[in-house]
C-alpha cells in the first residue's frame, strides 16, 4: 500500500507544473469574472438590463452555454465561469490521464515500475489516484476563487463540483484512449476528437430550440444541466460518476490483458513503403506534423465559421452603458458585427500563438526521443534543421491565420454582416506578429533550457493572454498591460492594424531567433 501511494504521489508530482497552472487559471478566472460582475452591475436594474440584452444571445451561448440566472453573482458565475472552465477541465483531464498512462509506457518507465513490487492493478490504481488528486486540486482552486469573490460556500462548492466533474469524465476518456492508442500522440488525438464532438454537441444543443436534448449526450452538457445555483439537480452528478466508472473499468480491462507499450489499435507490422516527404528534415517534419496541422486547420475553420455566422446576431442597441465601458477597455467602441469579430479574433491570436508553441514542443519531443542524434550523424547541420522547424511553424501559423480570416468572413457574409473580405484577411494577418514573437521566445527557451522549453512556451502565451483579458477589466496600471504582446495589437477590423507595433514585434522576434540559433548550435543535445 505504501509503495502504491508513493507511485501515485510521483505521478501527481510529475504533473505539478500543469496542475498548478490550471489551478491558478481556475482560481483567477473565477475571481475575476465574479468580481467584475459585482462591480459592473451593482443594482438590480443593471442586472435586469444585462439579462435582457444577453440572456438569449446565440453568440454568447456558443462560448458559455444557456444562462439560467443572470440576476445574481452566483447565477452569473454558474454560466460564465462554469461554461468556459468546463472546457478547460476537459482538456486537463485528457492530458493528465494520457500522461500517467500512455506517455509513461512510451517512455519505458512503466516497464521499470512493473519490474519492482508492483502488479498491474496497483500501477493502474496509482495512475487513477494521481489524476484524482489533480482534480481535487482544481476543485479547491475554483472553490477558493469563487469564495474570494463573495459567493456563498455552498454555491461555490457546487459550481466547482459541476465543473471538475467534466475533468473526471475526460480523465476516464484519456485513460481509455491511452489503452487504445499505440502512442501518446495517437491517444491524444483520439481524446481530442471526443472532446471536439462533445463540444459540438453542446453548441448545437445550446443554440437550437429543437435539439436541446443533445445536452444529455455530452459531459459538457451534464455540467450545464446540473444547474448548481439556478435550481440545483444533484442527481445529474450520477451521470459523470457512472461514465467515469465505466470508462476506467474498460481501460483497466484492456490494461490487464494487453502488452506493455502496445495499444489495442496497433499499427500494421508491414505495409508498402511510403517515401513522400522524405527529401529533407523539414519535409520529414511536415510528414510527421501533417495530421496535427490538419486538426488545427479544421478546428480553426469550423470555429471561425461559427463565429462569423453569429456575428450578425450581435447589436449594441440594448447594451448597458456600464458594459459598453467594460468592452471599451478592451479597445472596441461598440458591439457591431465588426466589433464582435474584433473581440473574438483575440482568441484566434491565442490559437495561432499556441500552434507556434506546439511546434517547439514537437521539436523538443524529437530531441528527447533521441532522434536528433541520429539525424545529426548524417550530413544535416543544426542550423538547417532548426531553420526548417521554424519555417514549418511560420508556414502553419500563416495558414491558420488565413483560414480564420476567410472562414469568419464567409460566415458573416452569409448572414448579411457588413464586413469585407479584406477586413477579415487583415484580422487574420493581425494574429501573426504576436505568434512570431512567442515562437521566437519558445525557440530561445528550447535552445537554452530545453527540458523546460515546452512549459515556458505554453506558459508565456497563456499568462500574456489572461493578463490582457482580465487586466483590462480590473483596471491594473497601464504599463503592466503593455508587457503583454496581446495588448500591442489593434483589434482589427474595428480598429486599424498597428503597423509600428507589428514591426517592433517582428524585429524582436528576429533577434531572439538569431540568439536561439546561435545557442542551439553550441549546446549539447539532451534526452528526456
Amino acid at each position: 500500500m505504501a509503495a502504491a501511494r508513493a507511485l501515485a504521489w510521483r505521478g501527481f508530482a510529475d504533473s505539478r507544473a500543469r496542475n498548478v497552472s490550471f489551478a491558478l487559471l481556475f482560481a483567477l478566472y473565477a475571481y475575476a469574472q465574479a468580481a467584475a460582475y459585482e462591480s459592473t452591475y451593482p443594482t438590480l436594474a443593471d442586472r435586469l438590463q444585462f439579462a435582457q440584452s444577453f440572456g438569449d444571445n446565440l453568440a454568447l451561448r456558443l462560448f458559455y452555454g444557456v444562462p439560467h440566472d443572470l440576476l445574481t453573482t452566483a447565477g452569473y458565475a454558474e454560466w460564465r465561469v462554469g461554461g468556459v472552465l468546463a472546457i478547460f477541465a476537459a482538456a486537463w483531464g485528457l492530458l493528465a490521464a494520457v500522461k500517467v498512462t500512455r506517455a509513461e509506457e512510451d517512455a519505458g518507465r512503466t516497464e521499470l515500475v512493473l519490474s519492482g513490487p508492483f502488479g498491474r492493478r496497483s500501477a493502474f490504481g496509482a495512475s487513477v489516484a494521481a489524476v484524482a488528486a489533480g482534480a481535487v486540486l482544481l476543485w479547491a482552486a475554483l472553490l477558493l476563487g469563487l469564495a474570494a469573490a463573495g459567493l456563498a460556500a455552498g454555491d461555490s462548492a457546487l459550481v466547482a463540483l459541476g465543473t471538475t466533474s467534466v475533468a473526471v469524465v475526460f480523465g476516464g476518456i484519456g485513460a481509455l484512449a491511452g489503452q487504445l492508442g499505440s502512442t501518446r500522440r495517437v491517444a491524444l488525438e483520439l481524446g481530442v476528437l471526443v472532446l471536439a464532438v462533445a463540444f459540438l454537441l453542446r453548441v448545437v444543443a445550446d443554440t437550437s430550440s429543437n435539439l436541446e436534448w443533445l445536452r444529455w449526450a455530452t459531459p459538457l452538457g451534464w455540467a450545464e444541466e446540473l444547474r448548481p445555483v439556478a435550481g440545483a439537480r444533484p442527481a445529474v452528478l450520477l451521470l459523470p460518476a457512472a461514465a467515469t466508472v465505466l470508462l476506467l473499468a474498460a481501460a483497466r480491462w484492456i490494461w490487464l490483458r494487453g502488452d506493455v507499450g502496445e495499444g489495442l489499435l496497433r499499427s500494421r507490422e508491414t505495409r508498402p513503403a511510403r517515401l513522400e516527404l522524405l527529401s529533407s528534415p523539414t519535409a520529414q517534419a511536415l510528414r510527421a506534423e501533417r495530421m496535427s496541422l490538419a486538426v488545427w486547420l479544421a478546428g480553426t475553420a469550423v470555429f471561425s465559421l461559427v463565429v462569423g455566422l453569429l456575428s450578425a446576431t450581435v447589436a449594441d442597441a440594448n447594451i448597458s452603458k456600464d458594459l459598453q465601458g467594460q468592452i471599451a477597455k478592451l479597445g472596441v467602441a461598440s458591439i457591431t458585427a465588426a466589433g464582435y469579430l474584433s473581440l473574438t479574433f483575440l482568441f484566434f491570436v491565442l490559437v495561432v500563438s499556441l500552434f507556434a508553441s506546439s511546434q517547439i514542443a514537437s521539436a523538443r519531443h524529437e530531441e528527447s526521443d533521441e532522434r536528433l542524434e541520429i539525424l545529426f550523424a548524417q550530413p544535416v547541420g543544426r542550423l538547417r534543421w532548426l531553420a526548417g522547424r521554424l519555417g514549418l511553424a511560420i508556414g502553419g501559423a500563416v495558414a491558420l491565420a488565413l483560414v480564420a480570416g476567410v472562414c469568419a468572413w464567409a460566415g458573416a457574409a452569409s448572414q448579411g454582416a457588413d464586413v469585407s473580405l479584406a477586413d477579415m484577411l487583415e484580422a487574420g494577418a493581425n494574429c501573426l506578429p504576436p505568434a512570431l514573437l512567442f515562437l521566437s521566445l519558445a525557440a530561445l527557451a528550447f535552445a537554452v533550457v530545453p527540458r523546460a522549453s515546452t512549459g515556458i512556451a505554453y506558459g508565456l502565451v497563456l499568462v500574456a493572454f489572461l493578463w490582457e483579458l482580465f487586466g483590462s477589466l480590473l483596471d491594473v496600471p497601464a504599463w503592466t498591460l503593455d508587457l503583454s504582446p496581446f495588448h500591442q495589437i489593434g483589434l482589427v477590423p474595428a480598429e486599424s492594424f498597428e503597423t509600428t507595433a507589428a514591426v517592433v514585434m517582428i524585429a524582436i522576434a528576429a533577434v531572439l531567433t538569431l540568439a536561439a540559433v546561435v545557442s542551439f548550435e553550441r549546446r549539447d543535445l539532451t534526452g528526456a
